[in-house]
């Protein structure tokens, strides 16, 4: 019966080695305030902690080390309550805020028990996003760096000849967007053969991995897996998709939740602007060039597609606002090569897609605008998430026309909270619209002399085509 049920699914998710049903852990007696981590600036180090140290999570003295060493003094609660669940063999769901350190709270572990038996591919991180992969990395690389571990990145928009060839070398981890991962293994039977053996899968921002989108590249992926892995998800977000695999892994996975609905930070300012949508440009314009007025430092701009954004970044060229633009139609180089100019903070401002939404460390965000209002509440949460991290202040502006209100409307409904209306004298805003728009003017024509449509549609063409013969695919499967 067991064999038949595995052929019902597409893939297993959870390994199918019997795990004892174990009483959840006592919750350790929370840690003073005074005695709170000093330097939490990003997703790893931010939270109030739960245990007294992180050596009595069952860590090894080097991993305790290298954590002093880096500054992370004390466990945050979703590291206190998984970490030693996932040293005991676990399967684990860990559910927890942005910000509350969910990536040591796998990465420690795997690397724990990398030390006691080294070998390769030991595990495999699967994330959304190129970039969300390349954080993730930099974290192994710092933390395992008493182990040298040897660490690989496999994502798109690289050679894959060279990604193909690092792997074949046996690295103890790697770091892979779906898409990518999937490909190299099907197209080597020694890069799928290398993770045979592997004792780790972890689905970082598990519910936008686990979206139908990548439904066939997971498939794909968990047929070169060892059935006795470890698999172990964390996500900001609950989906029904998690729901429906807690249900499923009931009696051998641990699943920990510090999901509170959608929720925003106290220290967070959030406001709107209620403005006719042929202005935005010039409103956009005006919060930028104030924003050293207001003690602004650097700013994130979210917009809803990869047209808007690159068409945003020529007109902030034009209107000479230095400005960076990060979304998936960029360059794997351009991309890189943006994000690290805003963090380091050459440049103040970084116009993006919901790409840059989701589990980038980037702890220096004073502003968060809303340019285009998202589709989901939960997509508004990530957004404004990006500032006002590890109890700092932190400012969000939502650019609000008529087509935006029942959009707003229904944010307000699931944070429970009303958005301020944000004070602009609007004599002042309009003083520049001609300037404005005639720059935007020259940026359309700049767009269309740089071919970006045209690029954009050869793009979704492929995508299209690449849909359609996955469908014929699975059709065939069926009749087979």
């Amino acid at each position: 019966m067991e064999e038949a049920r595995e052929e019902e699914h597409p893939f297993r998710l959870f390994s199918n080695k019997p795990i004892a049903r174990k009483p959840p852990p006592t919750k350790p007696s929370p840690i003073p305030k005074e005695e709170a981590h000093a330097d939490a600036d990003d997703d790893d180090h931010a939270g109030t902690s739960e245990a007294s140290s992180l050596s009595s999570l069952g860590l090894a003295d080097w991993a305790v080390s290298v954590c002093a060493e880096l500054g992370i003094r004390t466990p945050t609660p979703v590291q206190s309550h998984c970490i030693p669940r996932i040293l005991a063999g676990d399967d684990v769901l860990g559910l927890a805020q942005t910000g509350s350190g969910k990536t040591a709270a796998f990465a420690l572990p795997i690397l724990h028990r990398l030390s006691e038996d080294p070998f390769g591919v030991f595990a495999l991180v699967i994330t959304p996003t190129r970039e969300l992969a390349v954080q993730i990395i930099e974290q192994f690389r710092a933390l395992g760096a008493p182990l040298s571990v040897r660490v690989a990145l496999v994502v798109g928009g690289m050679a894959m000849g060279a990604q193909a060839k690092a792997l074949l070398q046996r690295p103890h981890v790697v770091v892979a967007t779906p898409g990518r991962i999937r490909a190299l293994m099907e197209g080597d039977r020694d890069v799928a053969a290398a993770f045979s053996k592997t004792k780790f899968l972890v689905l970082d921002e598990a519910d936008r991995v686990l979206d139908v989108g990548f439904e066939d590249e997971l498939g794909a992926i968990f047929k070169c897996l060892p059935r006795s892995r470890q698999t172990l998800l964390f996500s900001a977000t609950m989906t029904s998709d998690l729901q429906a695999l807690l249900e499923i892994s009931a009696n051998k996975s641990y699943f920990y939740e510090a999901y509170e609905g959608f929720k925003t930070v106290d220290s967070l300012k959030q406001h709107y602007i209620f403005i006719p949508k042929n202005v935005k440009d010039v409103y956009l314009h005006h919060v930028l060039t104030k924003m050293e007025d207001d003690g602004i430092r650097s700013a994130i701009v979210f917009v809803s597609t990869c047209r808007s954004c690159h068409l945003l970044s020529l007109l902030l060229e034009e209107l000479d606002i230095n400005a960076v633009a990060l979304h998936s139609h960029n360059s794997q180089s351009l991309r890189l090569s943006a994000l690290h100019r805003f963090k380091s903070g050459q440049v103040p401002i970084l116009l993006a897609t919901d790409v840059a939404s989701r589990g980038l460390d980037i702890p220096t965000v004073d502003l968060v605008i809303n340019y285009d209002i998202p589709r989901f509440p939960r997509d508004y949460v990530h957004r404004v998430g990006r500032t006002a991290r590890a109890g700092r202040g932190g400012l969000s502006l939502s650019f609000v026309t008529q087509n935006d209100v029942d959009l707003i409307l229904e944010i307000e409904a699931d944070i429970k909270q009303k958005l301020d209306a944000y004070e602009c004298k609007e004599n002042e805003v309009l003083e520049d619209i001609t300037k404005v728009y005639k720059a935007r003017r020259v940026a359309r024509m700049k767009m269309i002399d740089d071919g970006f449509d045209e690029k954009a549609e050869i793009r979704k063409a492929q995508k299209l085509k690449t849909m359609a013969e996955k469908g014929l695919q699975k059709k065939r499967k069926t009749k087979d």
